[in-house]
């Protein structure tokens, strides 16, 4: 007789990730010389009953339907659906997005890398984006057994990059979770990298929440503008 192997319980949370600034340690931006990972994490729960529907309901009430993607950069730069918003619609449309990521029930484990002191610091300066996410993971990892869900398996959502950047991004997820991370321990994680196509409500808010981590450190005391405060 063999054993019957059970799932594993999956946890009550989900996370969903994503980056501000570009992972070149070649190039640097003087105006923007970081790397910033966002790792928005919800009650899945609390994500299905508040955020998400928040987030689509926002879209019906200014597009009349919800496929248009709050992107951060399209909606900086007055691209695509967001072309059109004269002053008056574009500020309440930012008021509506800022509540709704103010009042999102989630917590937020920002990294942020400076990438002329990271290398400054280091003759051979690990990848940002890698680097980043090693950091977050390990951290994630304590804020979810804080929540006694250490030993359940957590789906991180990310964003698909291109073929060869998803692949290198698998294979450190790997190693980070089979035990090359602080406490040399495997991490009950799960991978799933989906295109910016499939419309994720909490992909977009981890987006829109990236870039204003990042001004945050570069410009202190200036109050970031998409309402995102809280971090851990």
């Amino acid at each position: 007789m063999h054993a019957a192997r059970l799932a594993p319980v999956k946890s009550d949370f989900i996370v969903y990730v994503d980056e501000s600034g570009d992972h070149s340690l070649e190039s640097i931006d003087i105006h923007y010389p970081l790397f910033v990972l966002s790792f928005c994490v919800f009650r899945i729960a609390d994500y299905n009953t508040l955020t998400a529907p928040a987030v689509r309901k926002l879209k019906f009430e200014l597009f009349g339907h919800d496929m248009v993607v709050f992107h951060e950069m399209d909606i900086r730069r007055k691209r695509g659906a967001f072309a059109t918003f004269g002053k008056e619609q574009r500020d309440a449309f930012m008021e509506s997005l800022a509540l709704i990521i103010a009042a999102a029930p989630m917590k937020i484990i920002a990294v942020v890398i400076d990438k002329v002191r990271h290398k400054q610091r280091y003759s051979k300066p690990a990848h940002p984006y890698h680097l980043a996410f090693g950091f977050g993971l390990e951290r994630l990892h304590r804020l979810l057994r804080s929540h006694g869900q250490g030993d359940r398996l957590t789906h991180v959502i990310c964003e698909a990059r291109g073929a060869n950047e998803d692949e290198e991004l698998e294979l450190e997820f790997r190693g980070i979770r089979d035990g090359d991370n602080y406490r040399g321990e495997r991490l009950p994680f799960e991978l799933v990298v989906t295109n910016k196509r499939t419309n994720s409500e909490g992909l977009q808010i981890a987006d829109l929440t990236a870039r204003p981590i990042g001004l945050s450190v570069l410009r202190p005391g200036q109050p970031p503008k998409a309402g995102c405060t809280a971090t851990d």
